[in-house]
């Protein structure tokens, strides 16, 4: 149609049933995904080959990335609610000012825990912490900028975000990302201000806190323990063992390794689970329908594709856009990491830190509440992005690996049977 592949009509028409049908998305998406798979196995056949064969080829693709994505997911609402036993959350107001600021310092305080931890467990976390400080009501638009920090927090940072961690594994180095961080603190500073003064008008911030906490350091530990798993099996995996991490969920199995052990000491909130499975199906539906989209060709790497690929990213999951452009090659790694980590904020289920939050706050679920409160997420990606070109240039990098080999076409793959 219009010579635009059909799938992305139906994944088009899939991300306005999540957005209308939002008491209903889990549904919608699988029913996408159905739709799109058929559509597939009927007419245009996958990259990996035609009909069952080429399906069951891109599922082997991409288990490893769902597998673990959904560790992560079941994991850390787990870490999460030990993060709120801790009490710690219920001292923070002594720490924190007491009027709008104080909505401003905690989501500077998401942004520096994502630069080091996972950024769906920063959300999490965050979300956590809000939840307390704010006495249970948390605006959407604040909900909007908590996952705003937790992946603008990661962008510069190569063990902050999936997408610079592939970077990263790839062969990228680490300093050609860090300059996203000048990006990722204006736009901090554009959507938490207003961010911040939206909240203080809906539920102010809790002005003292409770007499007589006692923080509950052995949950305090478990947090620690299982987010110490999860970034140390990351970092030797890439450190040591790149060439075998697409072949297993390494991060997410260390994940529920160290969770029965933590239950020894903590027993964690089994009855989370199946709510948490449920925003984690959902999730991955709509990964799982973004890689079925045929777009093996990306425009030529400059600085207004990589502008627009942010964009592409809040409704197209980021991991295999990251991997068309690391393919490709040619990008000012820095933009891109800022981009297509911090793009997918603009609309809820644009990041995993995004469906990771909505599990905990469902009411987040609807695209249109997100866009006309969470407004400043996309004003301050856009004056983020231009904040970079102007302070730090546009300076591309060379390919750090050799041009890959033009693949084989698959006979009938992505063109419609006349």
């Amino acid at each position: 149609m219009f010579g635009i592949p059909l799938e992305f009509f139906l994944f088009a028409l899939t991300l306005l049933g999540v957005a209308v049908f939002h008491h209903h998305t889990l549904a919608v998406a699988v029913i996408g995904l159905l739709v799109i798979i058929t559509y597939k196995l009927l007419f245009t056949g996958f990259t990996t080959g035609l009909g069952f064969y080429g399906l069951g080829q891109h599922l082997l693709q991409e288990w490893v990335i769902l597998t673990n994505l959904l560790g992560l997911l079941l994991g850390f609402a787990l870490l999460a609610k030990h993060f709120q036993e801790s009490r710690i959350p219920e001292e923070l107001p002594r720490f924190l000012p007491d009027d709008w600021k104080g909505g401003l310092a905690l989501l500077a305080i998401i942004f520096v825990l994502s630069s080091f931890l996972d950024n769906i467990a920063a959300a999490m976390i965050g979300g956590t912490m809000a939840m307390t400080v704010f006495r249970g009501k948390v605006h959407i638009g604040y909900l909007a900028a908590i996952v705003a920090a937790s992946n603008a927090g990661g962008s510069g940072s190569v063990v902050g975000d999936t997408t610079t961690t592939m970077m990263w594994i790839d062969g990228v180095a680490a300093e050609d990302v860090l300059h996203g961080y000048v990006a990722a603190v204006v736009a901090l500073l554009v959507f938490g201000i207003p961010a911040a003064l939206q909240q203080q008008r809906y539920s102010p911030i809790t002005k003292h806190a409770k007499r007589g906490i006692r923080v509950d350091w052995v949950c305090v530990g478990v947090v620690a323990a299982i987010l110490a798993a999860a970034i140390v099996t990351n970092v030797i995996v890439n450190l040591e063992f790149a060439s075998i991490s697409d072949r297993f969920p390494f991060v997410g199995a260390a994940v529920w390794v160290a969770i029965p052990l933590a239950a020894l000491v903590r027993r964690p909130d089994w009855s989370l689970l199946p709510g948490a499975f449920k925003g984690s199906v959902f999730l991955l539906s709509l990964i799982l329908c973004a890689s079925l989209m045929p777009v093996e060709h990306l425009p030529a790497a400059s600085w207004p594709s990589a502008l627009a690929l942010g964009f592409v990213s809040a409704g197209f999951d980021n991991i295999p856009l990251t991997s068309l452009a690391l393919r490709q090659g040619g990008y000012d790694w820095g933009f891109l990491a800022y981009a297509v980590g911090f793009g997918g904020s603009i609309i809820w289920f644009g990041s995993s830190a995004g469906v990771a939050l909505s599990n905990m706050f469902p009411e987040a679920r609807s695209v249109g509440p997100w866009l006309r409160h969470g407004w400043h997420v996309t004003l301050a990606y856009i004056i983020g992005f231009f904040a970079l070109l102007a302070f730090v240039g546009w300076t591309p990098h060379d390919r750090h690996k050799p041009a890959p080999a033009t693949p084989q076409t698959v006979p009938g793959a992505h063109q419609r049977i006349s």
